[in-house]
């Protein structure tokens, strides 16, 4: 039985062997003698009288050390630095001189621990949204309902040298929230001139006042003071509330007055700045209801600037679409409460509720949100509750998003958000599987998204050629053209998500040098299209946007 036994490990090691060599450390094998020693010394007499010297020498053995316990010094670390033999074929010769137990390669291993970054903030334990433990006693609250920012945070906290916008009401510019992280413009001098020629007085510090036409963006009515709390106060300092992102600049663009109103042109001179003057994110939460061909251009001109803009849905409780959350190339989100349903009401009153419709892309919890005020540097005690609160919550995700990969795309992103969030978390009746127009494709989760494995065009073998794709992006339901392919040859089209998981299947055969092909059934976001010729066994592969 003994020997049976000892038949049946020795084929599992052997078994062990063929396994991917990232497993275990180059150039080292642990073997265990059948003999026990006492000390490293009868190793070394044993190497020599037993006929191992030969092998030794053979693999260039440059140094063993023993891994010992109280009752044995039998088992041996050994390495070698003859690199024409592998770790298999080096165990294998030692296996076979039948003076081991076993033999095996030094397998690498890693911590599974997790840790959760838990800041010091005074009052963090009334962030709900960043951890929910169920004891929220505003509202009924349901553990688990938040966008597991702890978690997050152990990945990362921000970019220093990123600049986050918050186009609102302003900023309580001196809050010890925000010290030291207010944007300044290297490029401007206070002497009652434009010095950078941009176009703004002495728009030294924080950013502009689009209501006023000054360079004093200071909150006179309260709302971007929250908002920007949301997004971006300092976290683990001790003091007040932890934002999503604790280091990044700090852009304020004032364009609601002291009443909460604002207009699209200061709107859209708002956008204009942020994007011109180095902003990556663009916090909004404002709306309006007229589609207006000024605030399209400004989005557009953010899209094609690579600056991502989060817009709030509005608090109506109805499908009535307001801007620019509406324009498809923002991020566009509704609000949840502290169980995970949609805001629907918000506290302040009963007819409230987080609008909804076919434009939302997510939702995050967005009531009872507490905040910082804009009139005191130590009132922690007010909270609000909107669409409003929601979306700086997904900025400052956003952010942390692009202080880990700056070259992520605004497509990329919005791929990201919708494949991260957790779907069904919500009424049953308005949370359905997949996309609803209530909850988009899930409740925000700050963990989920910066782990989110997206597929890069690097993952795919690429035969480089002249295939191009027309147009891209592509709306769906739409032909695509294939161009420059060799004509008469056969060709399959795959389409890929960035998961890396194989949508779509379409074999043709090329008559000239162009093809067409209709894709359906494809959600807005980024897919890798490879087209392989089969009949010279080579492929290519391209980036595809579905809009």
């Amino acid at each position: 039985m003994k020997k049976l036994l000892w038949i049946l490990c020795l084929s599992i090691g052997v078994l062990a062997y063929g396994q991917d060599t990232s497993n275990y450390v180059k150039n080292e094998i642990i073997v265990k003698f059948k003999i026990d020693f006492n000390d490293s010394n009868e190793i070394e007499k044993r190497f020599e009288k037993t006929g191992l010297s030969q092998l030794n020498t053979k693999v260039q053995v440059s140094e063993f050390q023993v891994i010992k316990n109280k009752k044995s010094t039998s088992t041996l670390l050994i390495t070698f630095d003859n690199n024409e033999f592998s770790v298999t074929e080096v165990a294998l010769m030692y296996q076979n001189t039948g003076l081991f137990d076993y033999v095996e390669p030094n397998y690498k291993t890693a911590g599974s621990g997790v840790m959760n970054t838990t800041p010091n903030d005074a009052v963090y334990n009334k962030q709900w949204a960043l951890k929910n433990d169920g004891t929220f006693s505003n509202a009924t609250a349901t553990i688990g309902a938040d966008i597991e920012m702890e978690l997050a945070w152990d990945l990362g906290t921000g970019d220093s040298n990123m600049i986050v916008a918050v186009i609102d009401s302003g900023l309580r510019l001196t809050h010890p929230e925000f010290a030291g992280r207010l944007w300044n413009n290297p490029n401007e001098v206070a002497d009652g001139t434009d010095t950078d020629n941009n176009g703004f007085v002495d728009d030294l510090v924080a950013g502009w006042d689009f209501i006023n036409s000054d360079n004093d963006p200071t909150d006179d009515h309260g709302h971007g003071t929250n908002v920007a709390g949301i997004a971006l106060a300092t976290g683990d300092n001790s003091i007040g509330f932890a934002g999503v992102n604790w280091r990044s600049k700090v852009m304020i663009c004032k364009a609601l007055n002291s009443s909460n109103n604002g207009s699209y042109a200061a709107m859209a001179g708002s956008i204009y700045y942020a994007v011109d003057n180095g902003a990556k994110v663009i916090s909004m939460s404002i709306g309006g209801s007229g589609n207006s061909t000024t605030i399209s251009d400004a989005i557009d001109y953010c899209y094609n600037n690579g600056v991502i803009l989060v817009a709030c849905m509005m608090n109506f409780d109805n499908g009535v679409t307001y801007y620019p959350a509406a324009y498809d190339k923002t991020i566009a989100v509704g609000a949840t409460d502290s169980d995970d349903t949609r805001s629907s009401p918000f506290f302040w009153s009963a007819t409230s509720g987080s609008n909804f419709g076919s434009h939302i892309d997510l939702v995050a919890p967005g009531n009872y949100m507490y905040g910082l005020s804009s009139t005191s540097d130590t009132n922690y005690s007010s909270y609000w509750g909107g669409t409003s609160q929601a979306t700086p919550l997904v900025s400052g995700v956003i952010s942390l998003l692009l202080a880990q990969n700056p070259n992520l795309t605004f497509e990329e992103i919005r791929t990201i958000l919708h494949e991260s969030s957790e779907d069904q978390i919500g009424d049953a009746a308005e949370d359905v599987n997949g996309f609803d127009i209530y909850y988009g494709h899930g409740r925000l989760n700050a963990n989920n998204a910066l782990t989110h494995n997206l597929l890069s065009v690097n993952n795919f073998d690429i035969n480089e050629n002249q295939i191009s794709i027309t147009p891209n992006p592509v709306t769906n339901d739409s032909s695509l053209t294939l161009s420059n392919l060799n004509s008469g040859e056969e060709y399959s089209i795959s389409v890929y998500n960035v998961l890396g998981q194989k949508i779509l299947t379409n074999n043709i055969i090329n008559i000239n040098s162009e093809s067409i092909v209709t894709l359906s059934g494809l959600n807005n976001g980024a897919y890798f299209l490879k087209i392989i010729n089969t009949t010279k066994n080579s492929s290519t592969v391209k980036k595809l946007i579905v809009k």
